[in-house]
């Protein structure tokens, strides 16, 4: 399987402006610039993207090991935090709420630091990865 993205950029670093497109047109045309890279200006950025993806992939792979534990979470909810410092990615915060009623506890984290080691995206990144997870059962 191969995933594609474009980005054109139009400009100097500060005032220029580009535009992130994918084949789904999920971003189609979308919008980025300094502006919202480094500072507050409304619109995305590569990081942001990466903590979607983060949060995303954490989420279908903790499914997933909690299927392969016989159970099916009612949902799981998933946040990425992603630090950037001095222009390098750090760190990684996972926060993670699962609702799975009359599920055992300990097979949810164990399913939890599974997915966590596993998931394709927390394998790519070089950084440190937490996971601060609440489990409702």
């Amino acid at each position: 399987m191969i995933r594609t993205a474009s980005a054109v950029w139009n400009g100097n670093l500060k005032e220029g402006h580009g535009t992130l497109t994918s084949p789904s047109t999920i971003l189609n045309g979308t919008p980025y610039s300094f502006k919202t890279r480094f500072e507050d200006a409304p619109g995305t950025n590569p990081e942001e993207l990466i903590a979607a993806a983060h949060a995303g992939c954490f989420s279908m792979a903790f499914s997933a090991q909690l299927g392969e534990r016989g159970i099916t979470p009612e949902s799981i909810s998933t946040t990425a935090a992603v630090t950037m410092e001095e222009l390098t990615l750090t760190r990684s915060v996972l926060t993670c709420t699962v609702v799975a009623p009359g599920a055992d506890e300990a097979l949810i984290q164990e399913a939890a630091k599974a997915a966590e080691e596993g998931c394709p995206i927390s394998r790519v990144l070089d950084l440190d990865i937490t996971l601060d997870l609440t489990v409702q059962v």
